[in-house]
């Protein structure tokens, strides 16, 4: 049985309803959504896009606890914001009761004194609720707490963070924080041109490196340390930053999220805009994940399911930091490619082949250079070297204009989308005039040239003045880096080229299935086998022909109607594990046969202590790939669709994937191309191909059916699903289903 964690989703976006076991009220507007925006389960389609221009340009800007006292922690921050405000023309207003004047600027008593309605407050105060109350009446737009203290503390900190955001919410600003800094008033470069990269992390000092790009040349537009996300959260500076001309990506230091539905369309508004967005996301493993919580007070979801629900709307993930730079600084300033080949280009043989190895390794494809091709390279490259890709120039022409032409030739390829050149280590002149002519290459061509300078100072010359000051070549320090971020790039624009929200497709209103599926959801608990195959038949999906019978002599009756041979098993709804009791037999094939096992069964269920509601005599399904089709819930994201090898061993194979609703059909054909034994369904050691198209319309209608049943079906398995040879269809042989 698939594992489903039961966690309470809390957040309006994530279920705006909660309803019994059974009941379900779609159609009605919920909290002002109208109802046409929301899915069948309840859950929004569209994200809204928080204006928060004032927050990042204020033109007024209230410092409550303003401090010029020097030793004093106030201090210095109140110094860092008057420098910020005016870098950006703002109108700064100290507030303290107790000073009359900070740095040289009349001070305020209160925040009921404020002369105009300000864009910004930032609180400088241990308790921020009563403050939050006085903006209210004051009507300021935005306020920054930075205070601790609050749900990373622990069950009396989330406790108090839940007044401040019920304060937020009945004042009408908007809230950054608490528990965040000052990363969003930094001194950003402004001589700096072409795509920034925004910044959103919850941990300020994990965005020190990406930040630090700005010393190489990459222009940043935007920081949010969104901290405890008491209001403000990762996704709408997301979905704010998506839609701003000058971000070319997106980059973020993910902790946890607050709302799994928001953060998805939010990453949905920026694949809809083709903005790449690159995220960290901590928790892959159990000591991370309880790490995150405890630092952030956020729920960490199952790690396979955020990483399916991220790749399945384009968020790339990465794990380092200096990943998260090198990879959001490609996206962000290179042009669309116009092939996906690499080429790799190198003074050495050696260097060029581990180069190869990787690429391929990562799934680059690395195309074999034409004939034609090989033999115009051979005009200025040795014969003797290899040049079909990787090419080996055996030391780049340094006296004369050879080197530019290989350079030229290789982009010129039309199979070539990337130009890759590792310098292993500073060769002066060697290495010198290779970097010049890349630079003066990468400045006459669309594609993507990428130079990894390898060596370990970073002081010389050609990596300082040369590289680092061209915004036409991609340079990196790792070969690792260089092409994980390039394969990140290639992915991107072609999810980007062929991306279809599957929000706009989802469905809004109730199938004729829901109708007899709430009737059979009735009971709380699990359901029979028999209940939940005909909740299967409710939605479409095909059973076995089958009998439930209460006696012997009904058995040998039902096995001939369905037609030997059969199978007989126990049914009943505290049954999870049949075989391993021993309550399922196949292959009977006479009536004597069907008579000695129904008494069996019922003896052993006797024995057990196991309940029963009869026996079921089923049709005997063979010569097919046993799948696994499932339903459970996410903490964040809520229902989520499994499918995987089934039958047995599905627990000790372990071979799934996963997605969280809404999806199409071509992310349900996906996700067999991320199993394992993905070659099973195409026909292996003679046996025939499956009906993999029968396989994805069982997906589709177990996704269906997690949509419109949502939180009332808590776990569904369909195991084994038997997919049968191409043409004829699947079915499913098994079924375990929940209601919550």
């Amino acid at each position: 049985m698939l594992g489903s964690t039961h966690g309470t989703l809390t957040t309006d976006s994530r279920r705006a309803r909660v309803v019994a076991c059974g009941e379900h009220r779609p159609g009605p507007a919920v909290h002002g959504r109208p109802a046409d925006e929301l899915d069948v389960s309840g859950r929004p389609l569209h994200a809204g896009v928080p204006d928060l221009d004032r927050l990042f340009r204020p033109g007024s800007v209230a410092v409550i606890g303003a401090s010029d006292t020097e030793g004093r922690p106030n201090t210095g921050v109140t110094r860092q914001l008057l420098s910020w405000a005016e870098r950006m023309g703002a109108r700064l207003h100290p507030v303290h009761p107790a000073r009359t004047c900070v740095f040289g600027i009349p001070c305020l008593p209160s925040v009921a004194d404020l002369p105009e309605q300000v864009d910004l407050a930032v609180l400088l105060v241990a308790d921020p609720l009563p403050v939050i109350e006085e903006l209210a009446e004051a009507k300021a737009r935005f306020a920054v707490v930075f205070a601790s203290g609050f749900a990373e503390t622990g069950v009396r900190g989330a406790a108090a963070q839940a007044r401040l955001s019920a304060a937020v919410a009945r004042s009408g600003l908007r809230l950054l924080g608490p528990n965040t800094n000052l990363n969003a008033f930094e001194r950003f470069r402004e001589d700096l041109d072409g795509p920034a990269i925004a910044l959103v992390t919850q941990s300020g000092h994990q965005g020190r490196p990406v930040f630090a790009l700005q010393e190489l040349g990459v222009r940043l537009s935007h920081w949010a340390p969104t901290g405890n996300e008491a209001d403000l959260e990762t996704a709408d500076f997301v979905s704010y930053f998506a839609e701003r001309p000058e971000v070319g990506a997106i980059a973020a230091y993910v902790e946890g999220l607050k709302d799994g539905r928001a953060f998805l369309l939010a990453a949905d508004r920026a694949a809809r805009r083709g903005v790449p967005v690159v995220a960290v996301k901590v928790g892959r493993t159990e000591t991370g994940a309880r790490t995150a919580a405890s630092h952030t007070g956020k729920l960490t979801g199952a790690d396979d399911v955020v990483d399916a629900a991220m790749r399945q709307f384009g968020v790339i993930r990465v794990d380092g930091l200096d990943e998260l730079q090198d990879t959001a600084a490609l996206l962000a300033r290179a042009r669309p490619p116009r092939a996906d080949g690499l080429a790799v280009y190198s003074i050495s043989g050696g260097t060029g082949a581990h180069v190869a190895d990787l690429a391929t390794g990562l799934g680059l494809r690395i195309p074999r250079l034409s004939e034609r091709k090989q033999a115009e390279l051979h005009q200025w490259i040795p014969g003797y070297l290899n040049v079909a890709n990787p090419v080996d120039n055996g030391g780049h022409p340094v006296g004369d204009e050879r080197g530019r032409k290989i350079i030229d030739a290789l982009l010129a390829d039309p199979e070539v989308g990337v130009l890759v050149c590792p310098v292993t280590g500073p060769f002066p002149p060697l290495s010198d005039r290779l970097v010049r002519d890349l630079v003066d290459a990468a400045e006459h061509t669309d594609k993507l040239v990428c130079v990894v300078w390898g060596s370990p100072v970073g002081t010389e010359p050609a990596y300082r003045e040369v590289l680092l000051g061209s915004s036409r070549v991609a340079t990196f320090r790792t070969v690792g880096n260089c092409l994980s971020a390039v394969r990140a790039y290639l992915r991107h624009h072609a999810f980007v080229r062929d991306y279809r929200s599957p929000f706009d497709e989802a469905p809004r209103t109730p199938s004729p299935s829901y109708r007899k599926a709430r009737e059979l959801l009735q009971n709380r608990g699990q359901l029979s086998e028999h209940a939940a195959k005909q909740l299967l038949r409710a939605y479409g999906i095909r059973v076995p022909r089958e009998q439930l019978v209460t006696s012997a002599a009904a058995a040998v009756r039902a096995a001939g109607l369905v037609g030997y041979p059969v199978v007989m098993k126990a049914s009943g709804a505290r049954i999870a594990h049949k075989s391993e009791l021993g309550l399922v037999k196949v292959g009977l094939t006479s009536a004597a046969q069907v008579r000695d096992t129904y008494r069996e069964l019922t003896d052993i269920a006797r024995y057990e202590g196991v309940e029963l509601d009869g026996v079921l005599v089923c049709q005997m399904v063979e010569q097919g790939v046993e799948m696994v089709v499932g339903v459970s819930h996410d903490e964040l994201f809520g229902p989520t669709v499994t499918v995987g090898l089934g039958g047995v061993l599905v627990e000790v194979l372990r071979d799934t994937a996963v997605r969280v609703p809404p999806f199409g059909e071509e992310q349900a054909r996906d996700m067999l191309g991320e199993l394992r034994g993905r070659a099973l369904l195409d026909g292996v050691r003679g046996r025939p191909p499956a009906d993999v198209d029968a396989l994805v319309e069982v997906v589709l209608r177990v996704q269906r059916m997690a949509l419109e049943l949502g939180d009332d079906l808590a776990e569904l398995d369909v195991n084994p699903l038997m997919v049968l040879p191409r043409g004829h269809g699947a079915v499913a042989l098994d079924a375990l289903a929940v209601c919550r």
